[in-house]
């Protein structure tokens, strides 16, 4: 692809979490910023980056030994602060306990706290409550169409190109960083998304949460991946793997927790014409689904394009959303006789756009039942109607 060659010349990725972070280390705060992705997302690099420029240590929770450092005791960790004004701490959701520490840190000394996990501590149990007023969140997922418009040091005449080209890579290996920061064959980057899958979304997140059966939870995510743009029914995946509908339903509950999957849930209003018990679920990173239905076909070749881009528009949407914290909500829309709003668009002040996503040309049903605008974004417009819609 014509400019494959440009975005992989990048070797320091800027993310849109740094301006977050940057602004943060300035400010008068004391608060702590929680910094949440999948694993392999970029969020260890950043702290690399941190930990180079503030010369002060990482403390990485994946380690007995740093985790023992933050003992919820006052005189344990009055000697870190002593030694350090700014604490970064990785992957944290490996020790849930260390609240108590944090709560600790906040209320009694003058220090700034970066920590990063790959799954909210909110998930993990009640200790989070401790920590209600004291801290900010932020994101860092795979990579987002403008962070690699950014990085790709673009001339106004390749604007275009460059949106054909990004959309076609993005829908068949992902946005991950590091397939981008590197230069890597079609080959090296379906081992590297292989690699991902097997030791990260799954084995990892398999021991993290203590999970039974490893094969049942990558059998559940592939199911999913087969029905992009579907209503996922729990008991049919259920009864199709001959399995409790609770432990589907509670794989699928980590796999949206930990950022490997997107749950759209359906618009509800008061009025009865709307239907739907069930939520659709997308995937952060259409590279992880690929490698998990073992196809990394050209899109005019596949029967699957029209859920592959569906997918992809809404996970560029939901990362927007997450990382410019834009104050918007996400739905579908389903009616009685089957006819449905792709994505519905949701601000606060209860105004809402229809969006009918197609691969080509059509038009948005007229179907919803409150005030509303309409999009139609296709393979042509996405990049300027996601920055209209998103801002």
């Amino acid at each position: 692809m014509q400019n494959s060659a440009k975005m992989n010349n990048v070797t320091m990725i800027k993310r849109t979490v740094e301006k977050t972070i940057n602004l943060y280390l300035k400010e008068d705060t004391h608060k702590i910023l929680f910094i949440w992705g999948p694993r392999r997302s970029g969020k260890t690099t950043l702290l690399k980056i941190l930990s180079s420029r503030l010369h002060v240590p990482i403390f990485n929770f994946d380690t007995i030994s740093d985790r023992e450092k933050f003992i919820p005791r006052r005189e344990v960790l009055q000697k870190i602060v002593s030694a350090h004004k700014t604490i970064l701490i990785d992957e944290v959701q490996n020790h849930p306990e260390a609240t108590i520490a944090l709560k600790i840190l906040f209320d009694e000394f003058k220090v700034k706290i970066i920590a990063t996990g790959s799954s909210e501590l909110r998930q993990k149990g009640k200790e989070f409550d401790t920590l209600t007023g004291r801290f900010r969140e932020a994101y860092c997922l795979p990579l987002s169409l403008n962070e690699m418009q950014e990085n790709s040091g673009l001339l106004p005449y390749e604007k275009d190109d460059f949106e054909k080209a990004i959309q076609q890579d993005f829908q068949i290996f992902g946005s991950y960083p590091e397939l981008y920061a590197a230069k890597s064959s079609d080959t090296g980057k379906i081992e590297l998304l292989e690699n991902i899958l097997e030791s990260y979304v799954i084995k990892d997140i398999a021991l993290i949460y203590d999970l039974k059966n490893a094969k049942l939870a990558k059998d559940v995510l592939t199911k999913i991946a087969l029905q992009l743009g579907c209503e996922v029914s729990i008991r049919e995946i259920a009864n199709s793997l001959q399995a409790n509908e609770s432990t589907v339903s509670n794989y699928i509950e980590i796999f949206i927790k930990n950022y490997i999957l997107i749950a759209l849930p359906s618009f509800k209003t008061n009025m009865r014409k709307a239907v739907s018990e069930n939520r659709k679920l997308y995937f952060y990173d259409l590279g992880i689904r690929n490698a998990l239905v073992k196809d990394f076909r050209e899109l005019g070749l596949r029967p699957d394009r029209g859920g592959v881009f569906e997918n992809f528009i809404i996970s560029e949407m939901e990362k927007r959303r997450k990382n410019t914290n834009v104050k918007k909500m996400m739905y579908f829309y389903r009616e009685y006789g089957g006819k449905e709003v792709n994505l519905v668009i949701e601000d606060y002040y209860k105004k809402y756009v229809c969006m009918e996503i197609k691969t080509g040309e059509g038009k948005v049903k007229d179907i919803f039942p409150l005030p509303h605008t309409q999009e139609l974004i296709n393979s042509k417009n996405y990049f300027d109607t996601i920055n209209k819609i998103m801002g």
